[in-house]
């Protein structure tokens, strides 16, 4: 016997970009957070979120130097914001402390929107249906702190 010579052929067609290996237990949990959405039924799951986003769009408005950012026709449950004279990272870092998590949008990632709106960086917040009214209040109340520690 004699040695061969392996010969590779890189397909044609887009099955070449397929791995050898699928993330077998990542599909099978999109199919059961697909199906357990599917059983609270999508409309309550939109109008919950809605709720919560609302509530927290409401309650951050009401704070001093607080500017609510969200744009569109449609709000959903992201909500975004600045805070005057305090760094959207500072504001992240303090709610951090307080077990709250929220993220930074810098204006890289969204040159188009937050770029042509003058803005360098916003607090991006996202609610859930299962979060609650005191969730949002605990959160709004971080972000008076952390609004009125700033030097």
């Amino acid at each position: 016997m004699g040695h061969g010579v392996l010969r590779i052929r890189i397909r044609s067609d887009a099955r070449r970009f397929e791995n050898w290996e699928t993330y077998y237990a990542g599909k099978i949990g999109l199919g059961v957070a697909a199906d357990y959405a599917l059983s609270l039924g999508l409309d309550d799951i939109w109008a919950r979120v809605r709720e919560l986003a609302g509530r927290l769009r409401e309650r951050l408005g009401e704070l001093p130097g607080v500017t609510i950012r969200d744009v569109g026709l449609t709000r959903a449950a992201i909500v975004t914001f600045t805070v005057d004279g305090v760094s959207a990272t500072r504001i992240m870092e303090a709610l951090a402390a307080e077990r709250i998590n929220v993220n930074v949008q810098p204006k890289n990632y969204s040159w188009l929107d937050l770029g042509a709106r003058g803005l360098d960086e916003v607090v991006r917040s996202s609610v859930h249906y299962y979060n609650t009214f005191e969730e949002i209040d605990l959160l709004v109340g971080a972000v008076r702190r952390a609004a009125t520690a700033h030097p």
